[in-house]
């Protein structure tokens, strides 16, 4: 019998366990360790800061349905992760043993890289969790009483572009339907060296789209940017050459902002030679495994994925849903190979299907593989967009609710978006 930990239960996480559940043996047993109960829809964060949902219409109570699957549930957080020893140490002095671990942690949210970044006693907002998403509508509902300048980007070091752009749009239709746009001159501020690279070095005409979108919205924007500070309605940003020197430096002031920051791993997982990289992501192989504890896998937004080039300010790479699920089927395909005697032969596509939504219109991509060159490289826009993304969140909450492991990016892109490129992604 064989026991598998699953550390982390969100979009990775929650989908790793269910799909395990259906790959390994009657006899085998599988524990989720995370610090909450409750299930938040991340990519509905930005509707929630605009007052476009409520947070419990986006949450979900994994207890009772890891239990109903035969899951062991343990809502305490890790302490640290010891790979000698084959356990976790948890938060309150417990420790739980394990023969295969699975990391879905997520990432660290590294606010404090910047002076003044984040809602933790900083100056601007974030929809990288459903706490900071309320409290970001807590300010925008100030923004709609006193309009002023808004400032919306993504930070030096960030690696996740699509939920910048999202609000960015999101925002100006709210402020639209408010009929106080006008009033609110708005900035994108991206270390992307241009816009619609989204760490991918752009994807179709991802550069095209969005910066037409930008025009026609009458929205301006700074690439290649540095973040140096945040204080009270100010931010302090560097522009930087090709060659790394800073051609100018700014101060923008604003009544609003949001700024995705840089993510690393988190402290559970941080500072273990051999298991991760110096910003303390997971290191693995082709079968989501890594190389040194050879039982140890690891899913998400928490593996390391070298920068796609050099660029003059700092992007890193996303981790998409769709190439998310990929690293989920192919690590329970594995883990259950292993306790068969087995060894592993699975490997993730790491394909990207995104759907930024704009509110009322929204821009999609498909990457098939997601770093170039690729297969498939194609983008489009429309109002579609908007309508497959409420229909991507209801799928995936329905999905959750009932514990099921069933591939539901490839069945949104097949089934409901319809797309000759999305079925060519299926054939590859």
């Amino acid at each position: 019998m064989a026991h598998i930990v699953v550390l982390g239960a969100g979009l990775g996480g929650s989908i790793m366990a269910y799909e395990l559940r259906d790959q390994i043996r009657p006899e085998d047993s599988i524990t989720v360790i995370t610090k909450d109960t409750k299930y938040h829809f991340v990519p509905s964060n930005p509707w929630i800061a605009v007052g476009w949902r409520q947070r419990d219409e986006i949450t979900i109570d994994l207890a009772p349905i890891m239990a109903k699957k035969g899951i062991d549930f343990k809502a305490v957080a890790a302490e640290k992760v010891h790979p000698d020893e084959n356990r976790v140490e948890l938060v309150d002095g417990s420790s739980v043993s394990y023969d295969y671990l699975v990391i879905a942690t997520g990432p660290e949210l590294a606010f404090d890289e910047i002076p003044g970044l984040g809602p933790h006693g900083g100056h601007t907002q974030s929809v990288c969790h459903v706490d900071h998403a309320e409290a970001a509508k807590a300010v925008f509902e100030k923004l709609l009483a006193n309009p002023g300048p808004v400032i919306i980007g993504a930070v030096q070091g960030a690696s996740c572009y699509g939920p910048a752009y999202e609000f960015l749009f999101i925002l100006e239709t709210a402020l639209r339907r408010a009929k106080i746009r006008d009033k609110v001159p708005m900035t994108f501020v991206t270390s992307e060296p241009y816009i619609g690279h989204l760490g991918l070095d752009g994807v179709g005409d991802t550069k095209g789209l969005l910066e037409s979108e930008m025009r026609s919205k009458h929205i301006k924007w700074l690439t290649s940017t540095r973040v140096k500070k945040v204080e009270e309605g100010k931010m302090t940003v560097e522009e930087i050459a090709d060659d790394g020197s800073v051609k100018a430096e700014r101060e923008l002031p604003f009544a609003f902002s949001m700024m995705l920051p840089a993510f690393r791993g988190v402290k559970a997982v941080r500072d273990i030679e051999g298991l991760s990289n110096p910003r303390g992501f997971t290191l693995v192989d082709t079968h989501q495994r890594n190389p040194k504890y050879r039982n140890i896998f690891a899913v998400g937004v928490c593996v390391a994925i070298p920068p796609m080039a050099p660029t003059p300010v700092p992007c890193g790479v996303p981790k998409t849903g769709f190439m998310i699920e990929s690293m989920v089927t192919a690590t329970a395909h594995n883990i259950g190979n292993l306790v068969r005697g087995n060894e592993p032969d699975q490997v993730g596509t790491w394909n990207a299907v995104c759907l930024a939504d704009f509110g009322d219109s929204g821009v999609a991509f498909v990457a098939q593989p997601q770093i170039p060159p690729r297969n498939v490289n194609w983008s489009s826009s429309g109002k579609w967009v908007h309508l497959a993304k409420v229909g991507f969140e209801k799928y995936f909450l329905h999905k959750i609710r009932k514990g099921t492991s069933e591939p539901f990016y490839e069945k949104l892109a097949m089934q409901a978006l319809g797309i000759d490129k999305l079925k060519e992604v299926k054939k590859g």
